[in-house]
Parts: C-alpha cells; structure tokens; sequence
C-alpha cells in the first residue's frame, strides 16, 4: 500500500493521493534581437507561464541574437514556444535584421532538449507538436530537424540557413519543402527551425588580437569537417561593437568532445598563428557532466557562476 500511497479503508485512515509530476522538459530558443532592451524583455514575458521559467537569458549585439533558456512542463513549454513565434513574429523584422550569427527566421531556432536519452521520445513529442502548431496557427513555414528530421540527409540547422532567408525562399519549392506551414517564407518572420537534440555546449573563444581571417582559419581547423574533434562545429567571426574576433562553437556530443578538448583545440590553432587566446564564453547553460575532469578557470569561462549549470535548476518544484 505504501508503494502507491493508498491505504486499507478499514484502517480508518485518510489517504491523499499524490498526482505525479509532469516531467521537466528543457528549450532553448534562438531569436533574432540580441541589442533592443524593450524587444528582448518582451519576447522573454512571452514564454514566462505558469509551468515554465526562464533559467538564463544570454543576448549579443553583434551576434544580434538571444538564447533564452526554458524549463518546464511539456503543455506549458508548447504553448509558450508557440506565443513566443508570435511575438517574434510582431516584434522583429527579418528583412532588417544585421548579425554575423546565420539565421532564417525571427524566431530562427526551438531546440527541445532531450537531457537523457529516455528523454527523447518526450522531446520529439512536444517538439511535433510546437512545429506543427506554429505552422498551422501562424502560417509560418517550420523546418524539422534533429531527431525530428524528415530528411536524413537534413539534420542541422546549418542545412537550411546556408544564404539566409533570401536563399530559402528560393530553395523552396525547389529543393526543399516546409515540413509544417504554408510553401513560402513569412514576409516579416521569415522561417523556423524546430528540433529535438541532445544537449549542446555553445562555446565563443575570444581573439583580441586576432583578424577575421586568422579567426576563420582556426574554425576550419578545428572543426570535425577539418580534422578536428567529432561532433565539433566551428564559425570564425569578427565582432564590430566588440572589436574583437572569436571562435564560436558548437559541441553536439560534450561527452565524446568535452569543453576542454573544444577549448584546447583553439588555443593550440591560435597559438599556432601567434595568436593569444582570450577567455571563453559560455552561451546559455551547461550541463554538470561536462565539466567533469575540468574547471571553469581551466577553461578560462568568463563570469562563470553556480547559476549557469543547467542541472541547478531541474528539480525545481515551483513549476
């Protein structure tokens, strides 16, 4: 009786019973504005719910984008990520938006995060279902990707951003076909991509001294298409309001390719150049694990705190 909190009525005792809680699902949209105060904090109030919070905010102006990190229950987290394509949708314009970062859409990404691999089937649930709502609700053509791809040979982001939302709408029709929503980009929102993954680490490495050039070159080295570690993506940027160059990174599979292998492997390519590299800088949340073995002064992580690892927050019973 214990094992499914009941009790005998005979015993005469009063029993409540105890409705599970609803698992903790993770996303982590992308949008388009990383500079507008006002447009940021608007976009933000439109995911925030009952059964949903916002864990970490990161926005760049010279990337022109913002991460926002969700957590929450899978019917609230829907609804939200669909309220917050509509906002994106009344707030920004992406024929006028200017960032080094890719990008095809206002809302330009929805990771659903699978944080363990039974985790997954629940990801690629709320996942459809986001996708499928956005295209539908809002008439905005959504691309499936990650483990909710419907072309195996079109997993990443990188596949549809290639040219921007320019090339896209000339690819569609052509090449390549909405998986939700109508066959055109929207006028102002442009597309989304929407997705189930396993987490992802994104790292910039800063090069204060460096050229875009020298930047790019190290990317090309370290990239798992250069040689360098699996599952590595590498972009070498220069950052105008920064004044600085930097390696942003993407780790798709930290336990395979830790930070610190990421890490390592740029500053050996920098110092290669005769570059000294900078310090690193987290976006968004990182998992526990993946600083395992390491620290974050060995990893020269800017400003980093307790609140920036994920797992601080996935047994919050507030939501």
């Amino acid at each position: 009786d214990s094992d499914t909190g009941q009790t005998r009525p005979d015993r005469g005792v009063v029993t409540t019973l105890v409705e599970p809680r609803m698992p903790t699902v993770v996303a982590v949209p992308n949008v388009s504005e990383g500079a507008d105060r006002d447009v940021i904090a608007a976009l933000r109030a439109a995911i925030v719910r009952p059964g949903v919070k916002v864990v970490n905010t990161h926005s760049d102006p010279d990337h022109n984008r913002t991460v926002f990190t969700a957590i929450g229950n899978p019917l609230a987290m829907q609804d939200a990520m669909v309220d917050l394509a509509g906002a994106a949708m009344d707030l920004i314009d992406i024929r006028r938006v200017q960032g080094v970062h890719p990008r095809i859409g206002a809302l330009d990404i929805v990771p659903i995060v699978a944080l363990q691999p039974q985790d997954m089937a629940v990801a690629c649930e709320l996942a459809s279902g986001i996708a499928q709502r956005i295209g539908d609700e809002l008439q905005i053509p959504v691309f499936r990707y990650g483990e909710i791809a419907s072309n195996p040979a079109r997993t990443r982001p990188h596949d549809f951003r290639v040219g921007g939302v320019d090339r896209l709408a000339e690819r569609i029709g052509d090449d390549l076909e909405p998986d939700d929503g109508p066959f055109r980009v929207h006028a102002t929102a442009g597309a989304v991509l929407v997705g189930a993954r396993d987490p992802l680490i994104a790292l910039n490495v800063w090069l204060p001294d460096g050229e875009l050039d020298q930047a790019r070159a190290i990317a090309a080295r370290v990239r798992e298409s250069g040689g360098g570690p699996p599952g590595l993506r590498a972009l070498g940027l220069y950052l105008p309001h920064a004044g600085a160059a930097q390696v942003s990174m993407n780790l798709e599979d930290f336990r395979r390719t830790p930070p610190a292998v990421a890490v390592r492997a740029v500053h050996r390519e920098a110092e290669r150049l005769g570059i000294v590299p900078g310090a690193t800088e987290l976006v968004g949340l990182i998992p526990r694990a993946a600083l395992v073995g390491t620290t974050p002064t060995e990893l020269q992580l800017a400003g980093f705190r307790p609140g920036m690892v994920l797992d601080n927050y996935l047994s919050d019973r507030s939501l």
